[in-house]
């Protein structure tokens, strides 16, 4: 009888032991949103198919902040009027998209939608828009004549303003996938949207952090190169540029990219190629990687020496239109 019960214990232990040594295994997700892809890694040991949830966030995001979609939150936010009720969704990335405005001094600004129709870029800038146009334009620009108050009224100085948060929405939806997962007890994977990035833990089956790489101006989207790789762990990445877009003048040979200034409304010449932001969210990476992009690199350096939570790389063109590249302190370790 002891023997018995000796060995029925036994096999108790082991098959206590059994359940509980699952092997992790990596699933992925991925799928088309915003105009372009996803790809989601998780690594767990649970076994529950996520795909259904995760798409259904992101057409949940698509009717809030698609400009393209008829019926998005965000449409019925441009029409010409002075007031309109949004969620929390949305002031959320009001409120960051309103600190990286003040803090870049008004440079990233979401409401300078029109200006960039109006110019329109291509090989060559317009230059037969006339002042009195930009002056018009320039009224519905400034995204301080918008405010959201805290039961999520919205209200324009100028019923016509236009909001587009393409240079900062990618990155919250990147955050919001991040934290469904997070919500859902896991906590090794990586999110990519649309080339913007989270990666929560590390590659556990490779027993290492997750890597990312950055792309090489200079090679052609059919002959893709890099340039650099990095480690990543519970950080946001994004990178922003249009080195594939730049001009040179005729008379000096000079290289350049155009941005368009929203202070002045006018196309300015940028020696900046690209920029890759590190941060604790993406939307906040995806966010300064585009002010980065129109702020001078000078400016770019102090104000990344001031902020503990950013550190960026960046490539530009010196005076001999070599490329050259700077990254900050937290990036190169």
């Amino acid at each position: 009888m002891k023997a018995q019960l000796k060995y029925y214990n036994l096999f108790l232990v082991l098959l206590i032991v059994t359940s509980c040594s699952k092997t992790p295994k990596e699933q992925v997700y991925w799928g088309q949103t915003q105009g372009t892809t996803y790809s989601i890694k998780v690594i767990s040991e649970k076994e529950e198919n996520l795909q259904e949830s995760i798409d259904s966030l992101l057409v949940d995001f698509d009717f809030i902040f698609s400009n393209y979609n008829p019926k998005s939150l965000i449409t019925k936010v441009n029409q010409p009027i002075d007031s309109i009720q949004v969620n929390a969704q949305f002031l959320e990335v009001f409120e960051t998209s309103q600190e990286i405005y003040k803090r870049s001094n008004h440079l990233f600004d979401p409401t300078v939608g029109a200006l960039v129709k109006t110019w329109g870029f291509g090989n060559s800038v317009k230059t037969d828009i006339h002042p009195a146009t930009i002056d018009s334009l320039l009224q519905l620009t400034g995204l301080d004549k918008i405010s959201i108050s805290e039961s999520y009224l919205l209200t324009k100085s100028n019923p016509n303003s236009y909001i587009d948060f393409n240079a900062i929405a990618q990155g919250y939806s990147v955050d919001i996938v991040h934290r469904f997962l997070k919500e859902k007890g896991y906590d090794n994977y990586l999110i990519e949207i649309g080339g913007e990035i989270y990666a929560s833990g590390q590659n556990i089956l490779k027993n290492k952090p997750w890597v990312v790489a950055i792309d090489d101006p200079r090679s052609s989207v059919e002959n893709r190169e890099l340039i650099e790789t990095l480690p990543l762990t519970d950080k946001g990445l994004a990178t922003s540029g249009n080195y594939r877009k730049f001009s040179v003048d005729e008379k000096t040979g000079e290289k350049y990219v155009h941005t368009i200034n929203p202070i002045t409304g006018y196309p300015k010449k940028s020696n900046i190629l690209s920029t890759t932001v590190l941060a604790s969210t993406a939307m906040k990476a995806d966010g300064w990687a585009t002010a980065f992009m129109l702020m001078d690199l000078e400016e770019t350096k102090k104000l990344v020496e001031s902020d503990t939570d950013l550190e960026v790389f960046i490539l530009y063109l010196d005076d001999n239109n070599e490329m050259q590249h700077f990254a900050s302190k937290g990036f190169k370790e």
